[in-house]
């Protein structure tokens, strides 16, 4: 691969608007990345966010050549937000529309960006620097196992360690050793490089043939790393006196003493979840009417992984003539992508994390501390543009004493049922053996080996079973979910048949409800269907009671869909009167769509199916997704609350839940949420007892 320049072929004929900028800190390396890259098959580049490594690193490499016959620059992100947004900048500077070509005079071939993120692709055979989340592209190993379209694969965000960014890095140092020529290159923000060479250098395969620590070219080091110094100013940090009570309250005053307080600039303040954001962005547009109408005004932004795209681009956009930004946001904005002009950061000290417990079986997102890496990344944020403050909403004590070091990694504290799944489809049986840069805990793969064979992914060899298992692989959905939406039904094993008197495991299309749980499974995949506005919760509420089924939330979706589709016609008038988010029901209708394609390569049933569909009851319904979730089973308690089977967890319906003061014996339900002093469930749909001893012989018996 030659690295020669060859950005001297195009200058002249791109708008000055698009050249790179030269002004970021990685254009002083731009060189030495080159020659590293060319030169050694792993480079680990460290630099701050902002620094430029993100959206500058792919053009050099798209105009040294790496690009050329056919071959693709991938950059993995580990949020969709990031994947989207960064295309799109990228896509600006080298002049070209997102999914569109751009020919230039004198430059051999095509030059354009896109982004590939779950249920969203927006690339084409002409893509040459690509976006995309880790997931996307484990997902195209499944299809391709030695990623050939690629010649160069950069893992961006590393040290947030997400779990499909440490299985990713586990399959291209597999992949590394069959192809010679790939390039891997992992960007990380914090110091963690040399754990990054440590797992790539050595490997057990490697220390048995005595090629520990070779390279192709016959020198002795595999991987490099290269330091980006970051372009930041200085960052005053303040610190809470005494640590409070109710950290949202004190980020709104806080918020409001910076406005009336500081000068120019805007505000990022970091939050935990959807519900707190909303609810602050809604508190401080309401405070900030008493505000002199001649006054500097504020203008509140959300910011989180479920908002709609053309609300995360928002704010990117600069505010209004006499305005000033508060974007609130989860840790999103902590290193993914980078917000010009904000200048002050509040820091409330918390984010939430998503955490599996093998011994309850239940995966639930739960607010913690940062670590003191993330509190360091946020205060990073005001030292962009100018000299800035960070207001962290915690003493100093609390950040010296009860913070860790760095956050746990998610392969530590994830269910591990959808890696497993996936590693079995790659071909890789033995997945206790899987070189894991950091290795998960037994009982988490355990625990998600006996989930996968329950479903009938696995049989008792745990061993991928066909065509069942395999088809569930291929579904970009959870293992539950893809259980009920697969047009396959498995094969009961040996035990299963003794069990069960030759029962099989039953799907959709056997339940005769094909059509009804595409409509589900897509609904669950987009969030926010329900919206209030201000002032006007009882006539929403009242809506959204049009739709309720008694039976739970999963047919009350279906009803959404349904009427959406056909009463509604598809309008964003229709969802305003009857107060429904018309982008999350819009995106769910292209969720289906996508999911119907899956379906119809799979299997030639499926107009069977729907003509089937059309005599489907609910309780073939729940019946269906009993077979999914029986895993997520509870009991109502007399108090209202629901008890989990395994565990005993005590458990809450959702205040936006359809069952919520609804009286159910048995329920399943799709998510987990903590709350406060409470663990509340989402998406909650009643079943009968019955049915999960039927569905789940294997997860489930009898106490005699």
């Amino acid at each position: 691969m030659a690295s020669a320049d060859r950005s001297t072929e195009t200058e002249e004929y791109l708008p000055s608007l698009y050249r790179p900028s030269t002004i970021l800190p990685i254009s002083r390396h731009r060189n030495a990345l080159l020659y590293l890259i060319e030169n050694y098959p792993v480079t680990i580049v460290v630099g701050q966010t902002g620094s430029g490594k993100t959206t500058q690193l792919p053009q050099y490499l798209h105009e040294a050549g790496w690009s050329r016959d056919g071959k693709i620059i991938a950059c993995t992100q580990p949020r969709r937000v990031a994947a989207t947004t960064v295309a799109t900048r990228v896509a600006e500077e080298m002049g070209v529309r997102l999914g569109e070509e751009l020919t230039l005079r004198g430059f051999r071939g095509v030059m354009q960006v896109g982004y590939s993120i779950r249920f969203e692709d927006m690339t084409s055979m002409s893509t040459r620097i690509k976006y995309m989340t880790d997931g996307m592209l484990l997902r195209e190993a499944l299809m391709d196992p030695l990623l050939s379209r690629y010649s160069v694969i950069m893992i961006d965000e590393a040290h947030e360690r997400s779990l499909s960014t440490d299985i990713l890095l586990g399959i291209l140092k597999k992949i590394r050793r069959k192809r010679k020529e790939l390039r891997i290159v992992v960007s990380s923000a914090t110091l963690q490089a040399e754990e990054f060479v440590r797992f790539f250098m050595g490997t057990e395969d490697d220390a048995q043939s005595g090629k520990g620590n070779e390279k192709e070219g016959g020198g002795n080091e595999l991987a490099k790393i290269i330091s980006l110094e970051g372009r930041c100013y200085p960052v005053d940090v303040l610190y809470l006196e005494e640590p409070t009570e109710n950290y949202v309250e004190k980020a709104v005053q806080t918020v409001f003493d910076i406005h009336l307080k500081e000068g120019e600039g805007d505000i990022l303040l970091f939050l935990t979840g959807r519900d707190e954001i909303e609810n602050t962005v809604s508190a401080i547009r309401e405070r900030s009417q008493d505000l002199h109408h001649r006054a500097p005004q504020l203008l509140p932004l959300p910011l989180y992984a479920g908002l709609p795209h053309d609300q995360q681009l928002a704010v990117f956009d600069p505010p209004p003539e006499n305005h000033r930004k508060v974007i609130v946001c989860t840790n999103i904005a902590e290193a993914s992508i980078t917000i010009e002009n904000v200048v002050f950061v509040i820091d409330s000290g918390f984010v939430k994390l998503r955490a599996f417990n093998p011994h309850t079986g239940i995966d639930s997102l739960t607010s913690v501390p940062i670590s003191k890496a993330s509190a360091t990344q946020r205060a990073g944020r005001a030292g962009r543009t100018r000299a800035g403050k960070c207001f962290r909403l915690y003493t100093e004590a609390a950040f010296g004493e009860d913070m860790v070091e760095t956050v746990i990694p998610e392969i530590q504290r994830s269910n591990l049922a959808p890696v497993i799944l996936q590693l079995k489809a790659l071909g890789i049986d033995n997945v206790v053996r899987f070189d894991f840069i950091t290795p998960p805990p037994s009982e988490l793969m355990v625990r998600g080996l006996e989930l996968l064979y329950s479903l009938g992914a696995l049989d008792e060899y745990a061993r991928l079973t066909k065509p069942l298992g395999a088809r569930m692989a291929e579904m970009p959905l959870d293992p539950m979910t893809a259980k009920i939406v697969s047009p396959f039904r498995s094969q009961p094993t040996k035990t299963q048949k003794v069990k069960t008197n030759g029962i099989q495991l039953l799907n959709s299309i056997e339940f005769g409800c094909t059509e009804q749980i595409l409509n589900i499974a897509a609904m669950t995949s987009v969030q926010n269907v329900f919206i209030s506005h201000e002032g006007e919760k009882k006539p929403a509420e009242s809506a959204k009671r049009k739709f309720a089924v008694e039976e739970g939330d999963h047919l009350t979706l279906l009803n959404v869909y349904q009427a959406f589709t056909t009463k509604g016609q598809k309008s964003s008038k229709w969802c305003r009167d009857n107060y429904l988010n018309f982008k999350a029901l819009s995106r769910a209708v292209s969720v289906r769509a996508q999911l119907k394609k899956y379906l119809e390569r799979f299997t030639a049933d499926v107009d069977q199916a729907r003509s089937r569909s059309d005599t489907a009851t609910g309780e073939s319904i729940r019946r269906c997704l009993t077979t999914g979730y029986f895993a997520h089973a509870a009991r109502m308690q007399p108090d209202g609350s629901f008890r989990s089977v395994s565990g005993n967890v005590i458990l809450w319906a959702h205040p936006s839940s359809v069952m919520f003061n609804r009286k159910a014996d048995w329920v399943i339900f799709h998510e987990v949420v903590e709350t406060g002093n409470k663990t509340f469930i989402r998406d909650v749909t009643s079943v009968q007892k019955n049915w999960l001893l039927e569905y789940a012989p294997e997860f489930y018996r009898v106490r005699e």
